[in-house]
């Protein structure tokens, strides 16, 4: 590897924040990252990304890294594809930089996944090889494509409208709670009618902003217990190792450090709420002042910084690193 390339992580994050980070968290995004385009260009800067592409492939057994690196979008953006498109591009991201040993920011003391995004974390944790994340992650997203088959629903970001609020609205109309991101962004999920019908209360109740999501199923809510059997027997054929940074999970905003309590949690959040906004509060009072988010674009940066404004959250995406490289 260029003996430069460690510099160059290095340098990307003293322009954001000096020598001293702190205590650092790691997150990873989940679904919803995806962009046709992503990890191409750390992929032609970054040996350890083009092996982690190759393997992807080869795990896969079609050409994941064309998917992402050309399209078309409607297929990227499909749960089946989208979901080990976003894993890998984060993987490799995260063995990008801390297989340099740059030991400032290769040892956080937590590590947490925004839904999706809790299977980047096992990797980083060191509880799922990359390979079997990646076909547990495949899995998982054929289980929510079929549900969303079988019983049509979607999603919708609310913003503007406090958690009780948002919470009498969902009753009302028959949705649920998915996703509680920030104190003004909260993404509910059900049924299609159901969903529309707690947009019209929340438009009449005050909300600033309501936005519809594309996604092809009401995930974290009921509708996706389809998936459940399905999810245990995937779990039950691999090996989870106790992980060696706790993780903060979504469904409990707090850390879990065993093998079995990470598996109970991929099952839970199937059909829970993403505690976000919680999780990153938990950090904050455990001592964390830096979060660093790896993996394509930088949705969770800007929504910890919405959470506490005194935090500091980066974003080491594939474009920035693929530009650091290079330059």
């Amino acid at each position: 590897m260029d003996p430069s390339f460690p510099t160059s992580v290095q340098l990307l994050l003293e322009e954001e924040k000096g020598d001293d980070l702190g205590e650092v968290a790691y997150v990873f995004p989940g679904q919803g990252a995806q962009v046709v385009g992503m990890g191409s260009d750390l992929c032609l800067n970054s040996p350890v990304a083009r092996t982690l592409f190759d393997e992807a492939n080869s795990v896969l057994g079609f050409d994941l890294a064309k998917l992402c690196f050309e399209g078309p979008e409607d297929q990227l953006r499909q749960t089946i594809n989208a979901q080990p498109a976003i894993l890998s591009v984060s993987v490799a991201c995260l063995k990008t930089v801390t297989e340099n040993d740059n030991r400032r920011i290769s040892r956080p003391s937590y590590v947490a996944g925004h839904s999706l995004g809790e299977y980047t974390a096992l990797v980083a944790a060191d509880v799922l090889d990359f390979a079997d994340a990646l076909r547990l992650v495949r899995e998982r997203g054929r289980l929510m494509h079929e549900a969303g088959a079988k019983e049509p629903g979607s999603m919708a970001a609310v913003m503007g409208l406090d958690e009780a609020t948002v919470e009498q609205v969902c009753q009302q109309a028959g949705a649920e709670i998915a996703n509680l991101n920030s104190a003004d962004q909260i993404v509910i999920s059900g049924r299609r009618e159901a969903v529309a019908r707690a947009l019209d209360l929340a438009r009449a109740l005050g909300a600033r902003r309501v936005v519809p999501l594309d996604v092809s199923g009401a995930f974290h809510s009921s509708l996706m217990e389809p998936t459940i059997d399905g999810m245990v027997k995937a779990i039950g054929r691999f090996r989870f190792r106790e992980p060696s940074v706790p993780i903060v999970v979504n469904s409990l905003a707090r850390p879990v450090t065993t093998a079995d309590a990470i598996k109970a949690e991929l099952i839970r959040q199937l059909c829970h709420c993403v505690h976000w906004q919680r999780s990153v509060e938990y950090m904050v009072r455990a001592g964390v002042s830096t979060f660093i988010e790896v993996g394509p674009g930088q949705v969770l940066s800007g929504l910890i910084k919405r959470i506490d404004r005194n935090i500091e959250a980066l974003s080491l995406n594939d474009a920035a690193l693929a530009k650091k490289i290079a330059g």
